[in-house]
């Protein structure tokens, strides 16, 4: 019950501020449901939600999308998102780095979570960074903003600054921005879905079927209320103190699974 309240309210809390905000929904939901599950299982999870909120988004302003600037962007996104996947898959299957004794429990470090922990820290920093959030691509380097982008989608979820920073000088107004952003995210989160449930995902992915599935289905739900409601409530909120906290709970989050205390 406890992962169902946290995963909807931060789900409620991060759709809303990734209208606004560098944050992206994987961003912040991943760590969330890190706490609760294990990173087989938290991070296919959270694509499902994140892609079920981005179709949402498409329903409402796709149709705004430049699909020059997106032939461009997205199929190096989608083969970079496959190759991410398949990297995590074998961070699975390497044997633990070390292991520890903390308050009397047996600690592990194992490679992915130390991967992953030191992405979301990495993430953390760069979106917290006035310079990075101000970084725009020329528009011949779309390809490469593809690939760099589809890879960490792949490998971690997180993609959105690095999306943002290649989109924001390809000559696009405010409502195609949004809407190349939104389907390119759609492309790499199918992919990576597909790579996730038939690589060694297989097993841990049939859990979003079960337990995990109740709160996987509340968080699209939240996640839907807080893209509708946060463009009406939220559009003259300063946003630098809550991207701050947010970010702080993220590096907290990712040194924890750094050295396997989560």
């Amino acid at each position: 019950m406890l992962s169902h309240i946290v995963v909807a309210v931060m789900a409620l809390i991060a759709s809303g501020l990734t209208l606004f905000s560098g944050f992206g929904l994987g961003t912040i939901l991943m760590p969330v449901f890190a706490l609760f599950f294990p990173l087989t299982v938290a991070i296919p999870a959270t694509a499902v939600v994140h892609l079920a909120n981005n179709l949402f988004k498409v329903a409402l302003v796709g149709r705004h999308a430049n699909w020059s600037v997106l032939l461009r962007f997205a199929p190096a996104a989608a083969f970079a998102a496959i190759i991410g996947a398949w990297l995590l898959g074998l961070l699975a299957d390497l044997p633990v780095v070390a292991r520890y004794e903390l308050l009397g429990e047996m600690r592990e470090i194992s490679p992915v979570k130390l991967t992953i922990g030191l992405m979301i820290i990495a993430i953390a920093a760069l979106e917290l960074s006035p310079r990075f959030s101000a970084l725009a691509f020329p528009p011949k380097f779309l390809i490469l903003g593809g690939l760099i982008s589809g890879f960490f989608g792949g490998l971690s979820g997180n993609q959105g600054a690095f999306r943002s920073a290649f989109l924001l000088r390809a000559g696009l107004d405010k409502e195609a921005f949004v809407a190349t952003g939104v389907i390119a995210s759609v492309i790499v989160d199918t992919f990576r879905l597909a790579v996730y449930g038939l690589s060694f995902y297989a097993t841990s992915f049939a859990a979003l079927g079960g337990e995990v599935g109740g709160v996987v289905a509340t968080a699209i739900l939240a996640a839907f209320l807080g893209a509708y409601i946060g463009a009406r409530l939220l559009k003259k909120v300063t946003l630098r103190f809550v991207q701050f906290v947010v970010a702080a709970t993220m590096v907290v989050i990712g040194m924890g699974l750094a050295v396997g205390v989560l």
